[in-house]
């Protein structure tokens, strides 16, 4: 596994501009695992390579698949996750193979016919290199496509190299997921904020035997020079169409469960997962009307319908869940049978969560449920941490 030192004091991190060269840059600039190509590169010579990647996987103003190639390493296929190679699905939207225009090689599709990378995807390949930026959130599916990933090439005897990326909710909070509550939106027993880089993760999926049969993948990892988990980052490139900048994804943890209740987080507006609402809320003064946007929501819940409820957007946010935004509209909504719908379970992980809302439990109560799964799981995570 490729390890590095850590030496940072900062509390707020932006990439490299230009890849692999440490000479050029401040001695504590953060330095991506897709940018240290000198480690990279000597794994690739003579094998077929296939790349797990999205729009968020840049080398500096470069796309990964771009650089490699201009390299002359030998790229097979690209493979990419929900929302597709270049980030433009809407959630959920199935996303077809296809042929890449300007790299002339074939893009499959994991949020398609499959998930997981199929024997006969996997069979020209020697070596795949994962490269998605994630957002440290259990239920952000990219972390169930290193999942699968990792248990194709373990099964298929293949090589899995991660290029390590921040994880901008570096922090651990929330329900744990229990089994009956496993899908794609959770594949593992972690919390919904799980305090992970995508490398540790993949370490601790390795280490932990949580693929099937407890198969381990043959996997490496680049990691990251200077970042720390308490970083703040502010990613270049929005990892969905969804989430367009820094409050989106601070708020994410906290507003992500409202995809599992009737009610708008702002998707078919300018202001995803920033904003709250619903038609019948009209004793809020805050509206907000969602429309179709191509490339970002389609189809948004109350389209063309004035929405009332609150604006986060400029609210200050903690390293923490807030589930005031969720007990408040709970409270607020006029039929609360149907506030609820058939993913929250999913999305929380568990059926507690649910009943200790409708009970009416205080946040404090709610968190304090948590603690000991979590202090827990945070003796297990202290195993695979390569960031201080």
């Amino acid at each position: 596994m490729f390890l590095c030192c850590q030496c940072s004091g900062q509390q707020s991190k932006v990439a490299s501009k230009s890849p692999d060269s440490p000479d050029s840059r401040e001695a504590d600039t953060l330095t991506l695992g897709a940018e240290r190509l000198s480690l990279l590169l000597p794994q690739l010579e003579g094998k077929a390579v296939g790349l797990v990647v999205n729009n968020t996987s840049y080398v500096g103003s470069k796309h990964l698949a771009d650089t490699l190639k201009s390299l002359g390493v030998n790229l097979k296929k690209i493979m990419a996750p929900e929302h597709g190679f270049r980030g433009t699905a809407d959630a959920g939207e199935h996303v077809k193979d296809g042929m890449d225009a300007t790299l002339k090689i074939p893009v499959i599709s994991l949020y398609g016919k499959n998930r997981k990378p199929t024997p006969e995807q996997m069979a020209d390949l020697d070596i795949v290199i994962f490269d998605i930026q994630d957002v440290g959130v259990r239920f952000y599916t990219y972390t169930s496509t290193l999942h699968y990933v990792m248990e194709s090439c373990a099964e298929q005897n293949k090589k899995l190299i991660v290029l390590d990326r921040p994880n901008p909710n570096g922090y651990v909070d929330g329900p744990m997921l229990q089994p009956p509550f496993k899908s794609f939106l959770g594949l593992n027993p972690l919390p919904l904020v799980h305090g992970l880089s995508m490398g540790e993760l993949a370490q601790m999926i390795n280490g932990e035997g949580w693929l099937e049969g407890k198969k381990k993948c043959d996997l490496e990892i680049v990691t990251m020079l200077h970042w720390t988990h308490a970083d703040s980052y502010s990613l270049p490139i929005k990892p969905s169409p969804n989430l367009p900048n820094d409050q989106s994804i601070l708020l994410y943890p906290s507003l992500g469960l409202f995809e599992g209740v009737n009610m708008s987080v702002g998707r078919g507006t300018p202001m995803p997962f920033q904003i709250l609402g619903h038609p019948d809320l009209k004793e809020m003064s805050f509206q907000f009307t969602p429309v179709s946007i191509e490339g970002m929501s389609k189809n948004p819940p109350f389209q063309d319908k004035v929405c009332y409820g609150i604006d986060l957007r400029h609210v200050k946010t903690e390293r923490a869940i807030d589930l005031s935004y969720l007990l408040r509209m709970y409270k607020a909504f006029p039929n609360k049978a149907k506030f609820f719908n058939n993913g929250f379970n999913l999305h929380a992980g568990n059926a507690t969560l649910q009943e200790q809302i409708k009970n009416g439990l205080t946040e404090e109560q709610i968190k304090d449920s948590w603690q000991e799964d979590l202090n827990l799981y945070k003796a297990m995570r202290k195993k695979y941490l390569l960031y201080p």
